[in-house]
């Protein structure tokens, strides 16, 4: 039981720093441990993956918060295009064929994240000035952030809103149809549609992932899924793990943070496009 606590604390480590770091849902890291490795029902994993979302962006959003590295304005905006899209998501269940929604969802993480190699080689030019968007500035979505591995206050326009909040509703939709996190789509709405800066976004990321997640978590406590003997060990070994995860990330050039950041949107997106399939990996 002991030694059970202890790799639970240690996937629950990882998942934190990798979560903190690229504001995604430790689930990509959870899920395949507990299953896999471990043999426990799936049930009980994807019950660990909500928790391992809400610690991770608890820990990880009280440091972001105090360092105003996310942008609460843009997050509250944004949630809600994903609360409405999650709950239509889960009304429709059934009635759209999850093969095709896994393949569609495939492919725009993999052309997003062509679209993030480009950025990183310097086809696309992603310090260029965004169009200004009214909508933005009626909000007040624009900030600034104190970027640590340059030294520099950073400003940033916020554009496409429009586009951003169309891509956080199917985030939702997919959430609520496939049972997935939508971390990676969050951060890919602000970076490549929103053109925020990736640290911002990531930041921002967590914060809105644990609102989406706590609706989720009642559902599977009730339910008899979630297992404090499970939960509780991996809560503190992602708690631990995010805070260490903020540190390291707002040290990061963000060149770097995009480097760590391809390979798991391209993983997933190829996931994601083989279930299409009826392949699963």
């Amino acid at each position: 039981m002991i030694t059970q606590a202890l790799i639970f604390i240690g996937v629950g480590l990882m998942a934190g720093i990798l979560g903190a770091l690229l504001g995604l849902g430790g689930g990509i890291i959870v899920t395949p441990v507990i299953t896999l490795l471990l043999g426990l029902p799936i049930q009980y994993a994807i019950a660990a993956s909500i928790i391992a979302v809400i610690a991770t962006s608890s820990g990880a959003t009280i440091a972001y918060l105090k360092d105003e590295m996310l942008n609460l304005r843009v997050a509250m905006f944004l949630e809600i295009a994903t609360t409405v899209g999650a709950v239509l998501g889960a009304v429709v269940t059934g009635l759209v064929s999850s093969q095709v929604l896994y393949f569609l969802f495939g492919a725009l993480l993999i052309f997003s994240t062509y679209n993030m190699v480009r950025k990183l080689i310097g086809k696309i030019d992603a310090q260029r000035d965004p169009v200004p968007d009214p909508a933005a500035e009626k909000l007040r979505l624009n900030g600034a952030y104190y970027d640590k591995a340059s030294g520099k206050e950073i400003e940033y326009k916020v554009t496409n809103v429009p586009g951003g909040f169309a891509m956080m509703f199917g985030a939702g939709l997919a959430s609520g149809l496939l049972g997935i996190g939508s971390g990676a789509f969050k951060v890919l709405a602000m970076d490549t549609i929103m053109q925020m800066p990736l640290k911002p976004s990531t930041a921002t990321s967590n914060l809105m992932m644990g609102v989406t997640a706590a609706a989720s978590a009642t559902v599977y406590f009730f339910n008899g899924a979630l297992q404090p003997q499970i939960a509780a060990p991996l809560a503190i070994g992602i708690l631990i793990g995010a805070t260490i995860g903020t540190r390291i990330m707002q040290l990061l050039p963000t060149k770097i943070l995009r480097m760590i950041f391809i390979p798991v949107i391209g993983y997933m997106g190829l996931q994601m496009l083989l279930k299409g399939f009826g392949v699963t990996i």
